[in-house]
C-alpha cells in the first residue's frame, strides 16, 4: 500500500452502504482494532487496495449507548473507543484506480460474532 496521500478534497459520487469481506496480508493484532485491509470483496468482486488516502474515527454513542456511561467515562470512551461501540473509516484507492471509503464498524452483529463487520460506504471522486 502506498503512503497516505494529502491535501484533497473528495466528493461521494454515489452511497453504497453495503457488507463487504475483507482481506490482510498480515493478519490484525487486535480484533477491534484492525486497521485498513489490504483487499476488499464487494458483489464478488476483489478490490486490491493500493493506497490508503485517509481514515478517521468515530467514537461517539448514540441511541440507548449514549446514556450508559458516566459522562467522565463517556468523554474518555469518545476519544479512543469502547468495546462495540464505534467505527473506523478508511478512504482507500484500488487497484483500478476507483476511491472507497469503507468502514469497520465494532458492534456486534450478534454474540456468535463479537468482532462487529465491515462496509463498503461509498464511491468518491476528487473534487
Amino acid at each position: 500500500m502506498d503512503a497516505q496521500e494529502n491535501g484533497a478534497d473528495y466528493i461521494s459520487l454515489h452511497f453504497i452502504g453495503e457488507s463487504i469481506t475483507v482481506q490482510f496480508d498480515h493478519p490484525p493484532v487486535l480484533g477491534k482494532k484492525q486497521g485498513c485491509p489490504d483487499a476488499f470483496n464487494w458483489q464478488d468482486d476483489d478490490f486490491r487496495i493500493v493506497a490508503l488516502l485517509s481514515e478517521w474515527h468515530d467514537y461517539g454513542r448514540r441511541g440507548r449507548m449514549a446514556s450508559n456511561m458516566r459522562p467522565e467515562h463517556a468523554a474518555t470512551a469518545a476519544q479512543r473507543g469502547s468495546w462495540g461501540v464505534g467505527r473506523d473509516y478508511y478512504r482507500v484507492r484500488v487497484q483500478t484506480g476507483r476511491i472507497f471509503d469503507i468502514y469497520y464498524d465494532r458492534a456486534p452483529r450478534n454474540t456468535g460474532d463479537r468482532l462487529g463487520g465491515w462496509f463498503l460506504f461509498q464511491e468518491m471522486t476528487p473534487a
